[in-house]
């Protein structure tokens, strides 16, 4: 029984991860059709495909590779990357657009996520089974030998700030360590009416190869997980955004970029979040959706060639300069990106993959010592 209730789980998970796919390829396509573009695919995963129709004139796919989707649209895709988006060639000769209408087409994708992650941000306020609270930044206690007890932190202390950025909760405090990595870092802290000032070298974990310092937070009353913050869908939307920029911002400062890069989780890491959310609470499980649709739609619109991004700069451009980029450095810089982009998530689909058996491998151990021990 437990057997076919995590196959169910699991299953759900899966429509999850691709609804959030399927809604941002899906604001591409509407808006290809209405503009009266050429669209000849429309696909849930890469690679080859599992299962196909054709309908209409658009052949409909599921990928063998689940880790994104496309639309094969011959008049906006750039010259290349067809052959990478799951084998899929353009059949039709690309045709020269209004860059009007390329803008339209790569805005839509993200703005559908945002659209999406709206409606359930506003699901999640009326949900009476949904937890929401923000568990504070204030120490419940200290592990002897760690490195908050070896720098004086006390049960009872609130941490202000980390690194000279203030916090406000305790998923902050956990989002600056992991970006401060193992240098010596500056906690501000009040004790009572005094606000001092501790310098904490945060500990790397062999297991989950993240930074702790071993301090334990107040018992969590609300039950509610990070990226519940509040019942208020606009402060829901808010903590999203804010989470996304603080790592792009850690990514694009040098003296934190190695370990925020350290600490970035690609698809099984997502895959872990979403399973153990839905198995914790269906609407924790929402609530990380929620949180996904507005990383994909704020990751999208970076302008890198291959990305949402790169397509609306190049069009951006083209409206600007009433002339558009050559298609052959459209081409180049896009099937470059594209291998970049392809090569880091190999890396961190291993890496997480390693540090998930190595996790699991941990807890199994722990079990069965346990076991023996009693």
């Amino acid at each position: 029984m437990e057997t076919l209730v995590t196959i169910g789980y699991i299953l759900a998970c899966l429509l999850l991860f691709s609804l959030a796919i399927a809604i941002h390829e899906f604001g591409h396509f509407i808006v290809a059709l209405k503009l009266g573009l050429k669209v000849e695919a429309f696909s849930i995963g890469f690679g080859p495909a599992i299962w196909k129709k054709q309908w209409k004139g658009v052949e409909y796919r599921i990928g063998s590779i689940p880790l994104g989707g496309y639309v094969l649209i011959p008049s906006v895709d750039p010259e290349g990357t067809q052959v990478l988006e799951g084998g899929a060639k353009a059949k039709a000769e690309k045709e020269d657009i209004p860059a009007w209408k390329e803008l339209l087409v790569a805005v839509a994708g993200p703005l559908m996520n945002l659209v999406l992650a709206v409606v359930l941000a506003v699901t999640l306020s009326l949900a009476p089974g949904a937890n929401f609270g923000v568990l504070p930044a204030e120490i419940g206690s200290v592990i002897e030998g760690g490195p908050a007890w070896a720098a004086g932190l006390l049960p009872g202390d609130v941490v202000l700030k980390v690194g000279g950025r203030e916090v406000r909760s305790w998923s902050e405090m956990q989002t600056e360590v992991q970006i401060a990595g193992g240098k010596a870092t500056r906690f501000e802290v009040r004790r009572g009416e005094e606000t001092l000032g501790l310098e904490i070298v945060p500990e790397k974990s062999e297991v989950t190869g993240a930074y702790y310092i071993k301090a334990v937070s107040l018992k969590n009353e609300s039950m509610a997980m990070a990226w519940m913050p509040d019942r208020n869908p606009l402060k829901q939307l808010a903590w999203d955004s804010m989470s996304i920029f603080r790592v792009l911002k850690g990514l694009l400062t040098p003296e934190e970029a190695k370990a925020t890069s350290q600490a970035l989780g690609g698809p099984v890491m997502i895959a872990e979040a979403i399973y153990g959310s839905m198995r914790r609470n269906i609407w924790d499980g929402v609530g990380f959706l929620r949180f996904l649709n507005v990383n994909l739609a704020v990751l999208n619109l970076l302008p890198i060639p291959v990305l949402d991004g790169g397509l609306i700069l190049f069009a951006l451009l083209a409206l600007v300069f009433r002339r558009k980029v050559p298609p052959i450095v459209v081409k180049y810089l896009s099937m470059t990106f594209m291998a970049i982009l392809m090569g880091l998530m190999a890396i961190l689909i291993l890496r997480d993959s390693y540090r998930s058996y190595k996790i699991h491998t941990y807890d199994h151990t722990t079990t069965n010592q346990s076991a023996e021990s009693r």
